[in-house]
């Protein structure tokens, strides 16, 4: 007596395995991300019984509906993954598979092949061939051009008049692997299931950021009444200028609303706040209005569209912070106070993340009124993209509920693709990543605290390899909260470091207005500014001659050319990293092939960085040339684009940087014909 086990399962394996097709998002769960631009590896684990040859190719369906077909390669012996880049170019969300197999060309090729020299089945194999032509020269999806050559392959192989050596040599022409290598001859055909990947704008992915206060800018200081002329849009658009010579592509601004009165904070977040002290921006809402007025010192909103438009038209984009919080005197606070938490002494809670505390804050409950809440929010992010705001920095999106954000970013997305979120998320590793999975299309990382060559390395590997299908890191040298040791003792010459590794290491990067002027005194026993801009103006001398002499805003400027002329430093996967002798020394280097640029020419960046911003320091970095697309032993011409000078490379290199001079090598390769 015999029994029969079945055995079920919603997605059955198929044919032929294929497992863990990337990028994926917790199997699929959420879209994997990508950006115009970018260069996107897909792969797939996948294999077969026994020793027959198998193929592997992926399908791509874009937005607009056209199918492409890529071959796949095999990785690593013995990890059975294929893989393939592609160049994504269309924004939306593209749909793809892979599909998996037998190849039967490959298979007959290397059977015949080993035959023949042992002398074995020679005509039969011959007549395994002609039976292989014949069947693919008569597969409908096939061209007559691609469909002649097989037929002419078969009537080869047929003819006795020649030995099989001589006709298994004859199939192995040029037109006819051609043929076959565009158009496999496939059977056992074995698809995944179908995954997608959003295509986002190339400003989501690769961009350079520039922060400043409006308010700062071009406010003046009555020495008679020891007060101060806020700055406006008006005034503040005189600084676009500069900001956009320096190479930057988003101007984000804190907080352009009405701020609150009640327990307003002073300087450096004292709780006795001068009737004049302009108080934190975070601090949102008055007497003028909540989250979509503006504040009166700064403008109307005939004021902020001129601005906007001044700075669009020099290329620059404005991110406008979106805070979901309120001041005490926010209009939300009478009108719908279930949207805070109430105490038990009956009192409204404010902000606090100890032992820093916030009472000019009150945090939004989430869970009293969703669906009040929900809409709100989404009512102000549409009302302020109606100016032509595209791009929204989101304060502590943390410590808000993230289907929120899932809801609130699939809304405004769904009507409005081109807009990008940024989560300004100093958290925990769990809540960032998920918060990028469920659509953020920026976020802040822990950049500011990796600071050694090894802590940079384990961090950029992570972001390049382990998060890169969702999480996009914006790599910050500053804020107006965070001053880290490194940059308050490091001076000059750690600002530049921070600033290439920063611009050069990640496609997208960040500075706080002042960086370029090595402001850098911390408050006692904190790692911020003294006298932070977030509790009152900052107004810098642009243009005098000390502040000319100290700027370092034409180095800034000079690595924002660098990212704009060579494409390779605007991808996140292609960072490779090479050795030093020297521990101190950071090498990594960036390459794209020739394919994949618009000149089609290979671009391949090196960079070599002295992380010890206090010391001259040598070494002997040691290149894995394979890494650079070069063969080995190769020597070649790089160009110094810091420093434009020209040197002769090989796979070990004398280097010599003299942080008080340049800290880094930016290496270009030139290749010679």
């Amino acid at each position: 007596m015999s029994s029969v086990i079945s055995h079920r399962h919603e997605n059955p394996v198929g044919r032929f395995p294929i497992l863990d097709v990337q990028p994926t998002v917790d199997s699929g769960r959420w879209e994997a991300k990508a950006y115009c631009g970018e260069l996107i590896p897909f792969s797939a684990i996948v294999f077969r019984e026994g020793h027959d040859a198998l193929g592997v190719e992926l399908l791509l369906t874009s937005p607009t509906g056209k199918n492409s077909v890529h071959r796949m390669h095999a990785g690593a012996p013995g990890s059975d993954r294929w893989h393939t880049a592609v160049m994504l170019a269309e924004t939306g969300r593209w749909n793809f598979q892979i599909r998996a197999f037998a190849d039967d060309y490959e298979t007959w090729h290397h059977n015949t092949k080993v035959k023949l020299e042992a002398k074995q089945d020679e005509d039969l194999m011959m007549l395994e061939g002609v039976a292989l032509f014949t069947r693919a020269a008569s597969e409908k999806d096939r061209s007559k051009a691609n469909a002649a050559h097989l037929s002419s392959a078969a009537e080869t192989l047929a003819d006795k008049s020649h030995s099989p050596h001589a006709r298994f040599k004859a199939v192995q022409n040029t037109s006819l692997l051609k043929a076959i290598n565009s158009h496999p001859i496939r059977s056992l055909v074995t698809l995944s299931e179908e995954f997608v990947i959003n295509c986002e704008r190339t400003l989501a992915g690769a961009a350079a950021w520039y922060e400043f206060f409006p308010r700062s800018e071009g406010a003046k200081y009555n020495s008679k009444t020891k007060t101060w002329i806020s700055g406006n849009f008006k005034t503040a658009a005189k600084r676009l200028e500069a900001v956009a010579a320096m190479g930057f592509d988003v101007l984000y601004m804190p907080p352009i609303h009405p701020i609150g009165k009640s327990f307003r904070k002073g300087p450096n977040n004292t709780l006795n706040a001068a009737e004049h002290d302009p108080g934190s921006p975070w601090a949102i809402g008055g007497a003028a209005g909540g989250h979509d007025a503006i504040h009166p010192d700064l403008g109307t909103e005939k004021d902020f569209k001129n601005f906007i438009k001044e700075a669009n038209g020099l290329g620059l984009e404005i991110a406008m912070d979106l805070a979901v919080q309120a001041s005490p005197d926010h209009p939300w606070v009478k009108e719908h106070p279930e949207w805070f938490t109430t105490r038990a002494d009956g009192s409204i809670a404010y902000a606090e993340n100890p032992p820093k505390k916030y009472q000019d804050i009150y945090p939004v409950n989430f869970d009293n009124d969703p669906s009040g809440i929900y809409q709100e929010i989404l009512r102000v992010v549409k009302h302020w993209i109606s100016f032509g705001v595209k791009i929204f920095r989101v304060d502590n999106p943390h410590t808000k509920t993230v289907g929120f954000w899932e809801w609130l970013i699939s809304e405004v997305n769904a009507e409005f693709p081109e807009v990008i979120f940024l989560a300004e998320a100093f958290t925990r590793p769990a809540m960032m990543r998920t918060l990028g999975k469920v659509g953020f299309q920026q976020s802040y990382t822990y950049f500011t605290w990796r600071n050694t060559p090894g802590e940079l390395r384990d961090y950029l590997n992570e972001l390049a390899h382990d998060s890169a299908a969702y999480f996009r890191p914006n790599f910050w040298v500053s804020t107006p909260d965070i001053l880290t040791p490194y940059l308050q003792f490091g001076g000059k010459s750690g600002h530049k470091i921070r600033a290439v590794l920063a611009a050069l290491t990640t496609p997208l990067w960040g500075m706080y207005a002042g960086y370029e002027l090595i402001e850098c005194v911390a408050r006692p026993g904190a790692e911020e500014h003294i006298d932070s801009e977030k509790y009152e103006f900052k107004a810098r001398n642009w243009g005098s001659e000390e502040t000319q002499e100290r700027s370092i805003a034409p180095y800034i400027a000079k690595l924002n050319q660098i990212r704009r002329d060579h494409p390779a430093i605007l991808q996140l996967r292609n960072i490779e990293f090479h050795h030093s002798d020297d521990g101190a020394f950071l090498v990594f280097s960036k390459h794209l092939a020739g394919e994949h640029t618009e000149s089609g020419k290979a671009d391949t960046v090196i960079v070599v960085v002295n992380t010890d911003p206090h010391a001259v320091r040598e070494t002997t970095v040691r290149l894995d040339l394979a890494k650079l697309g070069l063969a080995e032993g190769t020597t070649f011409e790089v160009h110094d684009l810091m420093t434009d000078t020209k040197f002769n490379w090989s796979a070990n290199n004398y280097v010599r940087l003299d942080s008080f001079v340049e800290p880094a090598h930016v290496l270009h390769v030139i290749r010679k014909k």
